[in-house]
Protein backbone atom coordinates (compact mmCIF):
# COMPACT_ATOMS: atom_id res chain seq x y z
CA UNK A 1 0.00 0.00 0.00
CA UNK A 2 2.82 2.20 0.95
CA UNK A 3 6.40 1.93 -0.40
CA UNK A 4 9.55 4.14 0.90
CA UNK A 5 12.68 3.90 -0.93
CA UNK A 6 15.98 5.37 0.19
CA UNK A 7 14.33 8.11 1.77
CA UNK A 8 16.08 10.64 3.27
CA UNK A 9 15.82 13.90 5.17
CA UNK A 10 17.98 16.33 7.17
CA UNK A 11 17.29 19.51 8.78
CA UNK A 12 19.64 22.05 9.58
CA UNK A 13 22.34 19.43 8.65
CA UNK A 14 20.73 16.90 10.79
CA UNK A 15 19.66 13.76 9.41
CA UNK A 16 16.01 12.62 10.44
CA UNK A 17 15.74 10.01 7.95
CA UNK A 18 18.78 8.14 5.97
CA UNK A 19 18.27 6.38 3.12
CA UNK A 20 15.64 4.37 4.72
CA UNK A 21 13.12 1.33 3.24
CA UNK A 22 9.74 0.05 4.21
CA UNK A 23 6.99 -1.69 3.16
CA UNK A 24 3.23 -0.92 4.47
CA UNK A 25 1.09 -4.18 3.84
CA UNK A 26 -2.52 -3.08 2.62
CA UNK A 27 -5.08 -3.86 5.40
CA UNK A 28 -3.11 -4.38 7.83
CA UNK A 29 -2.00 -2.55 11.62
CA UNK A 30 1.93 -1.70 11.21
CA UNK A 31 3.28 -0.19 14.30
CA UNK A 32 6.56 2.04 13.64
CA UNK A 33 8.36 2.03 17.37
CA UNK A 34 11.49 4.31 18.24
CA UNK A 35 12.57 6.80 20.32
CA UNK A 36 11.18 9.80 21.08
CA UNK A 37 12.88 12.58 18.94
CA UNK A 38 13.93 9.81 16.10
CA UNK A 39 12.10 10.92 13.45
CA UNK A 40 8.91 9.05 13.63
CA UNK A 41 6.94 11.66 13.26
CA UNK A 42 8.59 13.23 10.41
CA UNK A 43 8.40 9.31 8.33
CA UNK A 44 4.56 9.32 8.84
CA UNK A 45 4.04 13.14 7.81
CA UNK A 46 6.33 11.74 4.79
CA UNK A 47 3.95 8.97 4.03
CA UNK A 48 1.03 11.68 3.37
CA UNK A 49 3.31 13.81 1.92
CA UNK A 50 3.17 17.10 4.37
CA UNK A 51 7.33 16.76 4.49
CA UNK A 52 9.10 16.02 0.97
CA UNK A 53 12.36 14.29 1.17
CA UNK A 54 15.29 15.07 -0.01
CA UNK A 55 16.44 11.91 -1.50
CA UNK A 56 14.29 8.96 -2.01
CA UNK A 57 10.46 7.79 -3.34
CA UNK A 58 7.56 7.03 -1.59
CA UNK A 59 5.00 5.11 -3.54
CA UNK A 60 1.03 5.13 -2.53
CA UNK A 61 -0.60 2.65 -4.72
CA UNK A 62 2.04 2.52 -7.00
CA UNK A 63 2.02 6.41 -7.30
CA UNK A 64 5.04 8.33 -6.97
CA UNK A 65 4.44 11.26 -4.89
CA UNK A 66 6.64 12.34 -4.26
CA UNK A 67 7.03 14.20 -8.40
CA UNK A 68 3.37 15.09 -8.07
CA UNK A 69 2.27 18.64 -7.87
CA UNK A 70 -0.24 20.32 -5.06
CA UNK A 71 -3.22 19.35 -6.85
CA UNK A 72 -2.31 15.50 -7.69
CA UNK A 73 -0.74 15.34 -4.27
CA UNK A 74 -4.22 16.63 -2.76
CA UNK A 75 -6.17 13.84 -4.89
CA UNK A 76 -3.63 11.13 -2.69
CA UNK A 77 -4.09 12.79 0.48
CA UNK A 78 -8.19 11.92 0.43
CA UNK A 79 -7.07 7.95 0.79
CA UNK A 80 -5.50 9.04 3.77
CA UNK A 81 -7.19 9.75 7.27
CA UNK A 82 -5.06 10.72 10.34
CA UNK A 83 -5.46 11.13 14.08
CA UNK A 84 -2.70 13.32 15.46
CA UNK A 85 -1.03 13.08 18.87
CA UNK A 86 -3.88 15.54 20.67
CA UNK A 87 -6.44 15.22 18.45
CA UNK A 88 -6.15 18.33 17.12
CA UNK A 89 -9.96 19.56 17.03
CA UNK A 90 -10.63 22.96 16.29
CA UNK A 91 -11.88 24.22 19.49
CA UNK A 92 -14.31 26.64 17.73
CA UNK A 93 -16.41 24.03 16.48
CA UNK A 94 -18.53 20.99 18.66
CA UNK A 95 -17.84 17.96 17.82
CA UNK A 96 -20.13 17.01 15.13
CA UNK A 97 -18.77 19.82 12.95
CA UNK A 98 -15.04 18.85 14.08
CA UNK A 99 -16.17 15.19 12.39
CA UNK A 100 -18.47 16.93 9.55
CA UNK A 101 -15.28 19.22 8.68
CA UNK A 102 -13.65 16.79 5.84
CA UNK A 103 -17.16 15.93 4.39
CA UNK A 104 -17.57 20.03 3.95
CA UNK A 105 -14.11 20.51 2.84
CA UNK A 106 -14.27 17.73 -0.21
CA UNK A 107 -17.83 16.72 -0.77
CA UNK A 108 -21.06 18.21 -2.02
CA UNK A 109 -23.34 16.76 -0.11
CA UNK A 110 -26.14 18.47 1.36
CA UNK A 111 -25.26 19.54 4.67
CA UNK A 112 -27.91 17.55 6.44
CA UNK A 113 -26.48 14.53 5.02
CA UNK A 114 -23.28 15.46 6.16
CA UNK A 115 -24.68 16.14 9.85
CA UNK A 116 -26.21 12.51 9.36
CA UNK A 117 -22.52 10.91 8.70
CA UNK A 118 -21.15 12.92 11.08
CA UNK A 119 -23.63 11.34 13.38
CA UNK A 120 -22.51 7.52 12.14
CA UNK A 121 -18.65 8.26 12.91
CA UNK A 122 -19.92 9.32 15.86
CA UNK A 123 -21.70 6.39 16.77
CA UNK A 124 -18.89 3.44 15.06
CA UNK A 125 -16.41 5.06 17.88
CA UNK A 126 -18.34 4.33 20.94
CA UNK A 127 -19.91 8.04 21.40
CA UNK A 128 -23.60 9.00 21.29
CA UNK A 129 -25.23 12.53 21.79
CA UNK A 130 -21.92 14.05 21.89
CA UNK A 131 -22.45 16.31 18.93
CA UNK A 132 -23.69 19.24 20.07
CA UNK A 133 -20.46 19.09 22.75
CA UNK A 134 -17.48 21.82 22.80
CA UNK A 135 -14.22 19.70 22.74
CA UNK A 136 -13.34 21.44 25.94
CA UNK A 137 -15.85 19.53 27.52
CA UNK A 138 -14.56 16.05 26.65
CA UNK A 139 -11.86 14.08 28.39
CA UNK A 140 -8.60 13.33 26.38
CA UNK A 141 -9.80 9.91 25.62
CA UNK A 142 -13.76 11.47 23.99
CA UNK A 143 -11.60 13.60 22.02
CA UNK A 144 -9.25 11.24 20.87
CA UNK A 145 -12.08 9.14 19.39
CA UNK A 146 -13.74 12.32 17.86
CA UNK A 147 -10.19 12.70 16.60
CA UNK A 148 -10.27 9.34 15.08
CA UNK A 149 -14.07 9.81 13.95
CA UNK A 150 -12.97 12.64 11.83
CA UNK A 151 -10.16 10.60 10.17
CA UNK A 152 -12.92 8.22 8.98
CA UNK A 153 -15.47 10.56 7.81
CA UNK A 154 -14.19 9.95 4.35
CA UNK A 155 -13.91 6.01 4.58
CA UNK A 156 -9.95 6.56 3.71
CA UNK A 157 -8.13 3.90 2.32
CA UNK A 158 -5.09 4.75 4.99
CA UNK A 159 -5.31 5.93 7.97
CA UNK A 160 -2.16 7.55 10.16
CA UNK A 161 -2.33 7.32 14.32
CA UNK A 162 0.37 9.62 15.94
CA UNK A 163 0.68 8.49 18.83
CA UNK A 164 -2.60 7.48 19.76
CA UNK A 165 -2.26 6.88 23.17
CA UNK A 166 0.06 9.40 24.68
CA UNK A 167 -1.27 10.79 27.64
CA UNK A 168 -3.74 8.58 28.75
CA UNK A 169 -4.33 6.15 31.51
CA UNK A 170 -3.79 2.26 31.34
CA UNK A 171 -7.96 1.76 30.94
CA UNK A 172 -7.93 4.52 28.41
CA UNK A 173 -4.89 3.34 26.68
CA UNK A 174 -6.85 -0.27 26.23
CA UNK A 175 -9.83 1.67 25.09
CA UNK A 176 -8.16 3.18 22.56
CA UNK A 177 -6.43 -0.04 21.25
CA UNK A 178 -9.55 -1.85 20.72
CA UNK A 179 -10.98 1.13 19.17
CA UNK A 180 -7.95 0.61 16.79
CA UNK A 181 -8.74 -2.79 16.16
CA UNK A 182 -12.43 -2.58 15.75
CA UNK A 183 -12.16 0.17 13.35
CA UNK A 184 -9.27 -1.39 11.00
CA UNK A 185 -11.49 -4.33 11.03
CA UNK A 186 -14.78 -2.60 10.17
CA UNK A 187 -12.60 -0.64 7.56
CA UNK A 188 -10.59 -2.74 6.43
CA UNK A 189 -8.30 0.41 5.89
CA UNK A 190 -4.43 0.39 6.19
CA UNK A 191 -3.53 1.43 9.82
CA UNK A 192 0.14 2.83 10.13
CA UNK A 193 0.91 3.79 13.89
CA UNK A 194 3.87 5.39 15.55
CA UNK A 195 3.94 4.70 19.00
CA UNK A 196 6.71 4.20 21.75
CA UNK A 197 4.14 2.19 23.88
CA UNK A 198 5.54 -1.10 24.37
CA UNK A 199 2.36 -2.79 25.65
CA UNK A 200 0.21 -1.48 23.27
CA UNK A 201 2.39 -2.23 19.98
CA UNK A 202 2.76 -5.93 20.81
CA UNK A 203 -0.98 -5.46 21.79
CA UNK A 204 -2.47 -4.31 18.23
CA UNK A 205 0.24 -4.64 15.55
CA UNK A 206 -0.23 -7.12 12.59
CA UNK A 207 3.73 -5.59 11.72
CA UNK A 208 6.08 -3.83 13.65
CA UNK A 209 9.50 -1.51 12.24
CA UNK A 210 11.93 -0.33 14.47
CA UNK A 211 13.33 2.92 13.12
CA UNK A 212 16.90 4.07 14.92
CA UNK A 213 19.35 6.54 13.33
CA UNK A 214 17.24 7.03 10.49
CA UNK A 215 16.70 3.64 9.28
CA UNK A 216 14.25 0.98 9.52
CA UNK A 217 16.39 -1.63 11.47
CA UNK A 218 14.15 -4.45 12.61
CA UNK A 219 10.47 -5.30 10.53
CA UNK A 220 8.70 -8.14 11.35
CA UNK A 221 5.35 -9.83 13.33
CA UNK A 222 5.33 -9.51 16.75
CA UNK A 223 6.72 -12.43 17.83
CA UNK A 224 9.62 -11.65 15.27
CA UNK A 225 10.33 -8.95 16.82
CA UNK A 226 10.00 -9.89 20.16
CA UNK A 227 12.52 -12.97 19.50
CA UNK A 228 14.94 -10.08 17.27
CA UNK A 229 18.91 -10.83 17.95
CA UNK A 230 19.62 -7.22 17.34
CA UNK A 231 20.99 -5.73 21.14
CA UNK A 232 19.38 -2.27 20.06
CA UNK A 233 15.54 -3.85 19.43
CA UNK A 234 15.60 -5.70 22.76
CA UNK A 235 16.83 -3.25 24.78
CA UNK A 236 14.15 -0.60 23.55
CA UNK A 237 11.22 -3.18 23.82
CA UNK A 238 12.75 -4.13 27.75
CA UNK A 239 12.80 0.05 28.30
CA UNK A 240 16.63 -0.50 28.79
CA UNK A 241 18.87 2.65 27.61
CA UNK A 242 21.38 1.82 24.78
Amino acid sequence: MIRLEQVSKAFKGQIVLDHLDLEIEKGKITVIIGQSGGGKSVLLKHMIGLIRPDSGHIYVNGIDIVSLDDKKLNDIRKKFGMLFQAAALFDSMNVGENVAFPLIEHTRLPRKEIMKIAEEKLLRVGLKNVSHKMPSELSGGMRKRVGLARAIALDPEIILFDEPTTGLDPVMCDAIDRLIVETQKQTEATCVIISHDIPSTFKIANKIAMLYQGKIIEMGTPDEVRSSTNPVVQNFIEGKST
